[in-house]
């Protein structure tokens, strides 16, 4: 073993006792940024050869969570805006995402790990290939009580809040309320209880790859008291040490909840 991976390997180690005992987040999401850029630095044939290296990725991050203990995991692999890119891009991109979302849930790694495995998005602009692929993933794990991986496909924070009152005003609609009384009843928690991610806590952390320092639109609703952490690794070289420290910089932060 060379000397640097010896370092490297007691510098991680020593993160890891950093973290004993320290407040760790319950619900961490992560923009997987950067499979693109990899690409064309490193020289590969194709960007599609980047976004399969960042998913190479995925299945170790969520064995470093699982380690640390973290209950929930949102990762976003496709924006809204990314369906608008050229079709020589987005179709391998989303045979990827569906091939890795199908591995997390049926593969080797999940009939030990018992990952539960749900998709959101505005699911009806993929197409239905993908979407039928993506629904079995969801119901092969839907009883399995580890690790919640939440993966956002065709994903947008604006999107999703629009859905979100669309469909909050339906319902109001569809019990006979009319649009005054929505508007004297109307609470935050009422737009809550519509968006895509039901049932999932806010996220504590917010883990950003590539050195972008920017949400572009990741869970607008839900981050409003999370921590950010940018990281300058493209996805696909983020590493275990890269990710104990986004979590030591979280446990050193004094959370205050907008107060």
């Amino acid at each position: 073993m060379a000397a640097s991976d010896v370092l490297y390997k007691v510098y991680e180690r020593s993160l890891v006792r950093q973290l004993a005992g320290a407040p760790l987040p319950q619900h961490v999401g992560v923009i997987l940024d950067g499979n693109r850029r990899f690409a064309r630095e490193r020289g590969l044939a194709h960007v599609a050869d980047g976004h399969l290296a960042g998913a190479q990725r995925i299945e170790p991050f969520l064995g470093w969570c699982a380690e640390m203990g973290i209950p929930n995991v949102t990762l976003w692999l496709l924006s809204t805006e990314n369906l608008d890119r050229e079709d020589d891009e987005v179709a391998p991109l989303l045979r990827i995402i569906e091939d890795t979302v199908h591995g997390l849930a049926c593969g080797e790694g999940n009939a030990t790990r018992r990952w539960r495995v749900t998709v959101v998005g505005a699911l009806d602009l993929l197409p239905t290939e993908t979407r039928e692929r993506l629904k079995e993933a969801e119901e092969a794990t839907a009883e399995h009580e580890g690790l919640r991986v939440q993966i956002a496909v065709g994903y947008g924070g604006r999107q999703e809040i629009t859905d979100a009152l669309r469909s909050l005003l339906l319902d109001a609609a569809a019990h006979g309320r009319s649009l005054e009384q929505i508007a004297a009843d109307l609470r935050p928690e009422d737009i809550g209880d519509h968006l895509y991610t039901t049932g999932m806590p806010d996220p504590d952390l917010i883990i950003r790859t590539s050195g972008e320092v920017r949400m572009s639109g990741f869970l607008l609703w839900q981050s409003a008291h999370s921590e950010f952490h940018f990281c300058d690794a493209f996805w696909p070289e983020f590493r275990r040490v890269d990710f104990l420290r986004a979590l030591r910089e979280y446990a050193q932060r004094t959370r205050r909840y907008g107060r």
